[in-house]
């Protein structure tokens, strides 16, 4: 395909404006309580590092790693757990945060994984949605920007491992 022509989407500043808002969110949900905050690997690591930052509460970090992409651009259909929890979450607060939810494939699985753990209440939370590519229905608690269904990068987000450093979100233009 050679290289990917972008077209900036979301600024830097949006997304810090957004974050700081859902970390308010968050905090006033949680007040005085101590919160397992999971981050969904790969791309959500960027998110995540800003939005435990914004919340003004106990976080305990941990880390999930999931694959539904590989080097595609689409979805594989089909969810793989790379690396589980090392904390326990029964009868904790768990806030489950990822980078996007388009099939909602990854996240129906995760959230199924955790609900059998029996977490004190979970809560999901995705920097970007794109409601239209939904497959499969799952809870989303707090979203930070609903997008269309086309493939973005950046801001953690990646296309075959790079421009996840990019501190914005860019829509990929030259999809085939």
């Amino acid at each position: 395909m050679g290289p990917l022509k972008l077209s900036k989407f979301i600024s830097e500043s949006e997304i810090e404006k957004r974050i700081k808002e859902m970390g308010a969110q968050l905090s006033d949900r949680f007040k005085g309580k101590e919160v397992i905050a999971v981050c969904v690997l790969n791309g959500s690591f960027v998110f995540y590092s800003d939005l435990i930052r914004a919340m003004d509460t106990d976080v305990v970090c941990d880390f999930f790693g999931c694959s539904s992409y590989g080097n595609s651009m689409k979805s594989s259909g089909q969810v793989k757990l790379t690396t589980d929890l090392t904390t326990h979450v029964e009868d904790k607060h768990v806030v489950l945060i990822e980078d996007i939810i388009d099939t909602g494939l990854t996240m129906s699985y995760l959230q199924k994984m955790l609900k059998i753990r029996n977490p004190k209440s979970l809560t999901t939370v995705t920097l970007l949605h794109k409601p239209d590519a939904k497959k499969v229905d799952c809870e989303i608690d707090i979203v930070g920007f609903e997008i269309p269904n086309e493939f973005v990068v950046g801001y953690g987000l990646d296309y075959q491992g790079m421009y996840r450093n990019l501190p914005y979100i860019a829509q990929v233009q030259n999809m085939n």
